[in-house]
C-alpha cells in the first residue's frame, strides 16, 4: 500500500516536471569549463558548422538541387545545438520539429519512410546531449521518446522500405540521453556534496565557537565564585572586628553574607551544567576544580613548554602590578594557546614571549620562526580545521573589550598581538602623570 503511494505520488509530478523542464522558453545557459574556459563551446558551434555543411552537401547531391524549404531546414538543424547552449528545451524543440519537416518534404524524393541522415543525426545527439546535461531524467527520457516516436511513426506504413539510419539514430539519441543523464547525476552529487561539506564546516566552526565560550564562561565562573566566597568570608567576620557593633550593621552584614552564599549557591549550579561534558572521575575533577592560573605562573607554563623541546624566550616590560582576575586569566590562557600552536604547527620553531605592562593595560605578544620542518599529515590535517586556538584568544579578546592581531611574519613565522585594556586607578598614577 505504501509503495503504490509513492508511485502514484511520483508519477504525479511528471507532468509538472515536463512542464518546468521542457518549457521552449526556459533559459539555462551552459556553464563554462573550469580549465578550458570557453573552448568547448567554440569547439561546438565549430561542429555544427561544419556538420551542416556536410548535411547541405548530402541534400544537394541527392536531390539536385535542394529546394529552399530543405537547405532553411538544415541550416536550422545545424542552429539548434547552439541554441542548446543557452536554452536547451528551446532547442531541442526545434530541432524535432526540423527533423520531422526535412522527413516530410524528402520522404517523396528519396523514397523511403524516414530518412533520417548521418549529419542530421549528428546535430540532433548533440542538441540530445546539452538537454539532458540540464534537465532532470524524466524530462530527458520524455524527449527521446518523443524523437523515437517520430522515427517510428515513418515506418508506417510497413509496405514502405525504411533506411537502416533509422537504426542508428535511435541508437545514437539514446546513448547520449544515458551519457548526458549519468554526467548530470554525478555533477549534481558533486554539488550536493560540496554544499553539504561548506554546511559541515560552518556547523563545526558554530560547534568549536560554542565549545570555546563554554571553557571560558566555566573559567569565569571558577573566579567570580571565588570572590563570592571571599566577600562571604569578609561579611561574617566584620562584626568581630568591631567593637560592640550596631544592630543595624550586624543586620547589613548578615545580609550581604546571606546575599552572597545565595548567589554562591546559583553559581555552582550553574557552573555544574557547564561541567556536564567534564571526565568523571577525581582526578579529572581535581583538575576542574584546581585555580585558574593567572601571570604568576607564566614561568611554570614556559618551563614546561621548553622541557616539551620548545625554545622559548620571555620579556617582562613595564611596571608589574596585579590586574583583574579576568585580564590575568585571559592573558596567561593567550600565551598558553599560541605556544600551544607553535608547538604543533611549526616543528623546530624559536618563540618568544612579550608581557608590556603600560598605563591604559597590558599588551601580550607571542612570535615564533619559521619551522624548521614539516607537519605531519595529521598535523596538517589539523591545522586545516578550523580549531579553538585563534577562535578561543579572539573570544578572550573581546569578551574584555581588547583587539587582537594574528597573522604570518616576513621571514615565515607567525606572531600574535593581544592588548587587554586595564587602565591605572587614577590613584595609582604618579605625579608626571605616567
Amino acid at each position: 500500500m505504501g509503495d503504490t503511494a509513492r508511485w502514484e505520488g511520483a508519477l504525479g509530478t511528471v507532468p509538472g516536471i515536463l512542464r518546468t523542464d521542457l518549457r521552449p522558453g526556459r533559459r539555462d545557459p551552459l556553464p563554462r569549463h573550469r580549465y578550458l574556459s570557453w573552448l568547448p563551446h567554440a569547439h561546438a558551434v565549430l561542429f555544427c558548422v561544419l556538420v551542416g555543411l556536410w548535411g547541405q552537401a548530402v541534400y544537394e547531391d541527392t536531390m539536385q538541387p535542394a529546394t529552399g524549404a530543405v537547405s532553411l531546414l538544415v541550416v536550422l538543424l545545424g542552429a539548434a545545438p547552439v541554441i542548446a547552449l543557452t536554452r536547451p528545451a528551446a532547442a531541442w524543440w526545434l530541432s524535432t520539429a526540423a527533423l520531422l519537416l526535412t522527413a516530410t518534404l524528402t520522404a517523396p524524393v528519396f523514397g523511403t519512410s524516414w530518412p533520417w541522415s548521418a549529419p542530421s543525426i549528428l546535430l540532433h545527439s548533440l542538441v540530445q546531449l546539452l538537454l539532458s546535461l540540464r534537465v532532470r531524467p524524466v524530462a530527458a527520457a520524455a524527449a527521446l521518446g518523443a524523437t523515437l516516436l517520430t522515427g517510428v511513426g515513418g515506418l508506417l506504413p510497413l509496405t514502405v522500405p525504411h533506411p537502416p539510419s533509422l537504426l542508428f539514430g535511435a541508437v545514437s539519441f539514446t546513448t547520449v540521453t544515458v551519457v548526458g543523464c549519468s554526467l548530470r547525476a554525478t555533477r549534481v552529487s558533486r554539488t550536493r556534496l560540496v554544499r553539504q561539506e561548506e554546511l559541515t564546516a560552518g556547523e563545526r566552526a558554530r560547534r568549536a565557537l560554542l565549545e570555546e565560550r563554554g571553557r571560558i564562561a566555566r573559567e569565569l565562573h571558577d573566579v567570580v565564585a571565588h570572590h563570592m566566597s571571599v566577600i562571604s568570608i569578609q561579611a561574617q567576620v566584620a562584626p568581630h572586628l568591631v567593637d560592640d557593633p550596631s544592630p543595624e550593621l550586624r543586620e547589613n552584614l548578615a545580609g550581604i553574607r546571606q546575599n552572597a552564599v545565595d548567589a554562591l549557591t546559583e553559581l555552582r549550579r550553574v557552573l555544574g551544567v557547564l561541567r556536564g561534558d567534564g571526565a568523571p572521575g577525581d582526578a579529572a575533577a581535581g583538575v576542574r576544580h584546581a585555580p585558574q592560573p593567572t601571570l604568576d605562573r607564566l614561568g611554570e607554563l614556559l618551563a614546561n613548554v621548553r622541557a616539551a623541546g620548545l625554545d622559548v624566550t620571555a620579556e617582562t616590560r613595564g611596571e608589574v602590578r596585579p590586574l583583574s582576575p579576568g585580564a590575568e586569566l585571559s592573558a596567561y590562557r593567550i600565551v598558553q594557546e599560541a605556544l600551544s600552536n607553535v608547538m604543533r604547527h611549526a616543528p623546530g620553531a624559536r618563540a618568544s614571549v612579550a608581557v608590556h605592562y603600560h598605563r591604559d593595560g597590558l599588551t601580550v605578544r607571542i612570535t615564533n620562526t619559521a619551522p624548521v620542518r614539516r607537519s605531519g599529515p595529521v598535523a596538517a590535517d589539523r591545522a586545516r580545521e578550523p580549531g579553538h586556538g585563534l577562535l578561543g584568544m579572539r573570544e578572550r579578546t573581546a569578551m574584555l573589550g581588547g583587539e587582537l592581531a594574528a597573522g604570518p611574519t616576513p621571514d615565515g613565522g607567525w606572531d600574535v598581538t593581544a592588548t587587554l585594556p586595564a587602565p591605572l586607578p587614577l590613584d595609582g598614577l604618579t605625579k608626571d602623570g605616567s
